[in-house]
């Protein structure tokens, strides 16, 4: 792939092509390649930069510290890749079964996992689709500079796309499209080619909270604005310490990450179904009993997560997770055990939420015992 230096300087050669054409063409590809949608984005995401610097300020951001770094790249999006000219922004759909509008399933000796992580990382998918794009173009009009994204950059990616009218973003800070709810997932091509860009569209989220209100752990702390310091994604996927003792009934099941801010949304009665396999869910991650995780040694960890978006969070933080999870499930003797056979192998941080566990079966167990329960 040429150096990004290379898009401001080398001089590149196009057949003649109508820009209004090329990009109904390009919208066409997409599609036939698997994209849900396809927009031309402006390289220009300032509008952006001064909510995010507020989101910053508040420490909303947690422990991810790259979300404060190469903020003028994530403002102008030619500093990332120069030459840049227009940005290709495509969605993915990962849905393979259509919830239940308005339902939050609790299965509680069931491990919940999102949506999006039940199946192959959708990030090479991603990635590789859009250089099969660029190629496509490249067959067409001749050679121009590139380059694909798929959350793998400073990038305000959801920005980009709302601005080209992909969808708008709502109060549970992700984006929403009318026709299509909001379980997808984003990728940018940035381009060296001058193409028409696409007009924002309206925000419909309306005097609706649903997911203000649902939120386990009230994450959302204002409409638009997500403390990730209390969100269940961050703390079962990004966040590596001490899950705070206060949060921890909240989480529930979830051991990583969480779908109900979505599956609560009115929109999401549209959202449409995944057309690519590799979101099918694998190793029963769809509905996997919790002690069958708990069993998982590292070895199995690694293999069962290959390729798979659970391998970010380590085996340490998913097995936390996992405990955290059996300390929430009714009572029964097989957890308590389960938990104290394993305590010995697993790290000081595990253990720590080993002890949480068991204290919660036990008090559990205490309230059968005295008819409160």
């Amino acid at each position: 792939m040429p150096s990004t230096s290379a898009l401001s300087t080398q001089q590149i050669t196009l057949q003649p092509y109508d820009p209004e054409q090329l990009k109904e063409w390009i919208k066409q590809q997409a599609l036939q390649l698997g994209f849900a949608d396809c927009v031309i984005a402006k390289p220009d995401a300032s509008a952006e930069l001064s909510r995010f610097k507020e989101y910053l300020k508040r420490g909303y951001h947690g422990e991810m510290g790259y979300l404060a770094e190469n903020l003028e790249k994530r403002a102008d999006p030619s500093l990332l890749v120069p030459g840049t000219k227009s940005i290709i922004c495509v969605r993915m759909d990962y849905l393979v079964a259509s919830p239940k509008p308005r339902h939050i399933p609790y299965a509680p000796n069931q491990a919940i996992i999102a949506r999006y992580a039940r199946g192959r990382d959708y990030h090479k998918i991603m990635r590789g689709r859009l250089k099969t794009l660029a190629q496509r173009i490249r067959d067409k009009i001749g050679d121009f500079e590139s380059r694909p994204f798929a959350d793998s950059a400073p990038i305000f990616e959801k920005a980009l796309a709302e601005s080209a009218g992909m969808g708008w973003t709502g109060k549970h800070t992700l984006l929403i499209q009318k026709k299509a709810g909001s379980f997808f997932v984003l990728g940018e091509l940035f381009c060296s080619l001058a193409l028409p860009f696409d007009r924002p569209t309206t925000s419909h989220c309306g005097s609706c909270h649903a997911c203000i209100d649902i939120c386990p752990t009230q994450a959302i702390v204002a409409p638009y604005m997500l403390d990730a310091r209390k969100c269940i994604a961050y703390l079962t996927i990004e966040y590596k310490g001490v899950i705070p003792i206060a949060l921890r009934r909240a989480i529930g099941n979830r051991v990583f990450g969480c779908d109900d801010c979505q599956l609560i949304c009115p929109w999401n009665r549209y959202a449409k179904l995944a057309v690519i396999d590799d979101f099918q869910a694998r190793h029963d991650l769809d509905h996997i009993n919790l002690l069958d995780l708990w069993r998982w040694n590292e070895t199995t960890f690694l293999e069962r997560t290959a390729g798979s978006p659970i391998r970010r969070t380590g085996y340490e933080s998913f097995m936390r997770n996992i405990a955290i999870a059996l300390g929430n499930a009714p009572f029964h003797a097989d957890i308590s055990q389960a938990l104290v056979q394993r305590y010995a192998e697993l790290s000081p941080l595990v253990q720590q939420h080993i002890d949480w566990a068991l204290d919660e079966q036990k008090n559990k167990q205490v309230k059968i015992a005295l008819g409160l329960d």
